[in-house]
C-alpha cells in the first residue's frame, strides 16, 4: 500500500511542486490538497491520509493550531510533517511541541522530501535530529519545564529505557540502537514502545521533545 499524503499550504506553487515530487514515487500517493489549516480536519476525516505535509504559517489557521486541533479531535490522526521556509524558526519548534512529527524545508531537494515523508510514515527514526536539537536549545524551556519534569519523574523509566531515550534523542533509528546496545531490533522496538507509553508520547519526536524540555537530555 502506498503512503498517502495530504498537502496543506497557502501557496499553490508549493503544493504543485510537492505533488510533482511525491507522485513521481511508486510508493507515495497525494490524495488531496488544502490552502489553509482550517480545511485540514474535514479533509483528514474524509481522506484518511497517512501523512499531512503542512505549512507552518498560513493566513486563517496556522500549522501549529491546526496540529493541536487535529490531534485533539481526530481518532488515529495521521503523521504531521511541518513544511517551512526557515529552519531556525520558533514556529517550527512550537509545532513540534504541539505534536508535529518532524519538519521539512521548502527548499529541500526532491530526494530529501521523499525521504522525509517515508521516514515520518515509518516513525522509527527522528527526522533531522541535529536541527530539532538546535531548535530545542534556541527556543525550548530546557530543564525549566516543570510539567515535562513531572512527566519524566512519573514515568520511572528503567535504566535500559533511559538509555534508549538518550539514543533516540541523538537521532538513532531502531536498528542503530540495536547495534549500539547489542540487542535485537524487536527488543529495541519493545523498549521504544514502553518509553512512549510511559511518557504519554504519541511518537519518538514527542518523547525527545519531552526529554529536552525536562532537562533529562541536554540539547547541546
Amino acid at each position: 500500500m502506498p503512503v498517502t499524503v495530504l498537502l496543506v499550504d497557502d501557496e499553490p506553487l508549493v503544493r504543485t511542486g510537492l505533488r510533482a515530487v511525491l507522485e513521481a514515487q511508486p510508493d507515495i500517493e497525494v490524495v488531496g490538497e488544502a490552502a489553509d489549516g482550517a480545511a485540514v480536519i474535514p479533509l483528514v476525516r474524509q481522506l484518511r491520509p497517512d501523512v499531512v505535509a503542512m505549512d507552518v504559517r498560513m493566513p486563517l489557521l496556522d500549522g501549529i493550531e491546526a496540529t493541536r486541533t487535529l490531534l485533539r479531535t481526530v481518532d488515529e490522526p495521521p503523521r504531521i510533517l511541518v513544511v517551512t521556509t526557515f529552519e531556525n524558526d520558533e514556529y517550527v519548534y512550537e509545532a513540534l511541541r504541539a505534536g508535529a512529527d518532524g519538519f521539512l524545508l521548502k527548499r529541500a531537494r526532491p530526494a530529501e522530501i521523499v525521504h522525509a515523508v517515508r521516514l515520518i510514515a515509518e516513525g522509527e527514526s527522528l527526522l533531522f535530529p541535529a536541527s530539532v536539537r538546535q531548535l530545542a536549545a534556541e527556543y525550548g524551556d530546557t530543564g525549566g519545564n516543570r510539567a515535562a519534569r513531572a512527566v519524566l519523574e512519573r514515568a520511572r523509566l528503567t535504566e535500559r529505557e533511559a538509555e534508549v531515550l538518550r539514543l533516540m534523542a541523538r537521532g538513532l533509528s531502531n536498528a542503530e540502537i540495536a547495534d549500539r546496545l547489542v540487542v535485537g531490533t524487536e527488543t529495541v522496538k519493545s523498549h521504544v514502545s514502553s518509553v512512549l507509553a510511559k511518557l504519554g508520547a504519541r511518537d519518538r519526536t514527542q518523547a525527545v521533545i519531552a526529554a529536552y524540555e525536562s532537562g533529562f537530555v541536554a540539547p547541546r
